[in-house]
């Protein structure tokens, strides 16, 4: 008698990953990297937030939208730019402040420099100048500030 083989079992398919790979791994790779990304403009916008909301960076840059000197080199109105580089460290009722902080107008652009202490509730400047970057003048908004007073 001739019996004939057992039928051959149906082939199991392909899963999801053997078929989609080729595009699913650039996907994933770009939203890793998106996330990635996401993260660290987070924290820096962070960073940049905390330095732009303190007293020390405020008091400046007011200082310098006042100061004649610094309108008639700049222009008005005088904007901060985005990227302050600095630090400002904070250990209980003394701060202490070290800004370069970029600002424009209509007539240039230039960088303020500010270091300055926090005291009993009330910010000493020790620096405060204006570093205009057509013709590298420097205005000393401290000085200029006590010539004022007198």
């Amino acid at each position: 008698m001739h019996t004939s083989p057992p039928p051959l079992a149906p082939a199991r398919p392909d899963g999801w990953w053997r078929r989609h790979w080729k595009w699913a791994v650039p996907v994933l790779s770009a939203l890793a990297l998106a996330l990635v990304a996401g993260f660290v403009m987070l924290i820096v916008s962070l960073v940049f937030g905390m330095i732009k909301s303190s007293d020390a960076y405020k008091v400046a840059l007011q200082r310098a939208q006042a100061s004649p000197a610094a309108t008639a080199a700049l222009g008005t109105p005088m904007r901060e730019g985005w990227f302050t580089m600095g630090n400002i460290e904070v250990n209980g009722p003394t701060d202490e402040a070290n800004l370069q902080i970029p600002v424009s107008g209509p007539k240039g652009e230039g960088d303020l420099f500010v270091e300055a202490r926090k005291s009993a509730g009330a910010w000493t400047f020790q620096t405060l100048v204006l570093q205009v970057d057509a013709g590298g003048k420097r205005i000393d908004l401290l000085e200029e500030a006590s010539q004022t007073e007198r």
